[in-house]
This record gives structure tokens, sequence and C-alpha cells, in this order.
């Protein structure tokens, strides 16, 4: 049964590919960020990234995006969900605020690049740069993931939720 989404609130959507302990852990310290308890009227959404489809991105208000290098390039998943939502939310989600992090321990570069030209082709602004993490991630990556997470999610409150409203 579908839950009825109340319209006063937002949806952060995040869609990951977690196929290591590192990634799992730059999973976690981003959802901590995005529901930390200053952070009101926001639901997070959390889809692997073979999971996630259309209709994830079109009833959602942001978008938070993580994902392994692999080869130099996305992770499999991450590209399979990109390849069945692009199309379908292409005109409809222009403008969404968008965060990324993408973890490896080489070769980040053609990983990040395709999700900037891919994220920028479906017209998402981003809030951040992409998070690049090399190598296990430490303290300070697990500290920026946590940021990403939640200026992502207060980008999207609800003014009235807003701080200072």
């Amino acid at each position: 049964m579908k839950q009825e989404h109340d319209p006063a609130r937002r949806r952060l959507l995040v869609v990951h590919h977690t196929p290591s302990p590192g990634m799992q852990a730059m999973l976690e310290a981003a959802l901590a960020g995005a529901r930390d308890e200053a952070i009101e009227g926001v639901d997070v959404t959390v889809r692997p990234a073979l999971v996630a489809g259309p209709l994830d991105v079109l009833e959602a208000d942001a978008y938070l995006v993580g994902t392994p290098a692999n080869i130099g390039y996305l992770s499999g998943a991450m590209k399979h969900f990109f390849d069945q939502v692009y199309y379908p939310c292409l005109d409809a989600t222009r403008g969404r605020p968008y965060a990324g992090y993408v973890h490896g321990n080489e070769g980040l570069e053609g990983a990040v690049r395709a999700m900037r030209g891919i994220t920028s082709a479906l017209g998402w602004e981003p809030v951040a740069p992409v998070l690049e993490v090399m190598g296990a991630p430490d303290a300070e990556a697990l500290a920026a993931c946590t940021e990403l997470g939640a200026v992502l999610a207060a980008t999207v409150m609800p003014e009235d939720t807003a701080p200072g409203a």
C-alpha cells in the first residue's frame, strides 16, 4: 500500500552503490547529515542504484548520489541507474538540487566527470562540488560526507521549517 506524501514535506532521494566497507561508511555519514535533528520537513529515501527507478526520481525534490570509481568510471550499477532514469526524468527534474560523492583507490577523474556530465545533462543543480575520497575514508572524509548530506537536506527544507523562519 502506497503511503501518501505530505506536500508540506520535501523528499531527498539517496541513490548509492555500496559494495565496500569504505562506501558503507560514507553512505552512513551522508545519511547522518541528511537526517540531522536540525533538519526538519525532509524525508530521506534510500535506494540502491540497481533498485532506484524513474518513479523514485520523479517523486523526489533532491538527489544524493554515491558511487565507487570502477576502472576509472562510475560503477556499472550507477550507470544503470542513470540509464534507467535519464529520458523519463529529463524534463521533469530540471533545476532540482543534487550532491554526489565518489570513492576509489585511484583514478576518480573519469567517474567524477561522468557524474557531472550526466547530472548537468539532466539539468540538476549541484549544491557542492562532487566529493572525491581516495583510499580508506578517514575522519575528515566522513565529516565531509556528513556535511554534504546536511547541506543538501537543508537546501530543500520547507521554508516554514528553515532556521530563522
